[in-house]
């Protein structure tokens, strides 16, 4: 079984919640405040955690600056927020995906063996070779030349995607299904507002020499402008 650990102050939600991953084998623990939560990662061994943002003592963007980089464990935000600062806020501090209250447990279930895949997909890839810039899937970064960008398991995976064709539109439609394993919502900004993030990294690191593109009404490109040399 899964072992998955929920930290939300909602008993009576997450009690449900974990009679209903039972018969998905899923072994939900629950804890109910970021305290709890911030000491239950630390000293236990989970598949992927579930974090409420709204938390008594601590709520959940303070668990997330108190965790390491990379985290010990993938991370899904429950938010019953739907603004894009929050969202964009728990993606910046290290979350791998997010979904919106009142969860249905159907889509809850298929979002945590979604992260899971690409989670295990990255790890079981093996250093690529090839010239500056290139993408080490075991560290989980982006190396171009003497630099090194962090990135999330999100993150790598849209940038692979984007940089095995450099300079080809690839749609939003093809990029969820590849990235987030699931279908295309017009209404879903998790697309966006990751690569925004990646955007922001690429600037800082590369100078703008990379670069992802925006095609209105279909998708993005990968760009690379000289002196850096060709990829994949």
């Amino acid at each position: 079984m899964l072992s998955v650990l929920i930290i939300d102050d909602d008993v009576e939600f997450c009690s449900m919640l974990r009679e209903y991953m039972a018969r998905h084998q899923v072994q939900l623990s629950m804890v109910h405040s970021g305290v709890q939560g911030l000491s239950a990662i630390q000293g236990g061994s989970y598949d992927l955690i579930l974090l409420d943002i709204m938390l008594p003592e601590m709520d959940g963007f303070s668990v997330l600056q108190a965790l390491p980089c990379p985290s010990p464990a993938p991370i899904i935000l429950l938010t019953a927020q739907s603004g894009d600062h929050e969202l964009v806020t728990g993606l910046d501090l290290g979350a791998d995906d997010y979904i919106t209250k009142p969860i249905n447990p159907r889509e809850l279930i298929a979002r945590i063996h979604a992260v899971l895949r690409r989670s295990a997909r990255l790890q079981a890839v093996p250093v690529v070779a090839m010239r500056s810039p290139s993408l080490d899937p075991a560290r989980r970064c982006l190396r171009v030349q003497q630099q090194s960008i962090q990135l999330t398991d999100v993150e790598y995976s849209i940038l692979e995607a984007l940089m095995a064709s450099p300079g080809e539109v690839m749609t939003r439609d093809h990029l969820v299904r590849h990235v987030f394993q699931r279908d295309f919502h017009p209404l879903d900004r998790s697309l966006d507002m990751h690569i925004s993030r990646l955007r922001k990294k690429l600037d800082v690191v590369t100078q703008a020499r990379l670069k992802i593109r925006s095609v209105r009404n279909m998708g993005y490109a990968y760009l690379q402008d000289s002196p850096l040399s060709s990829v994949m």
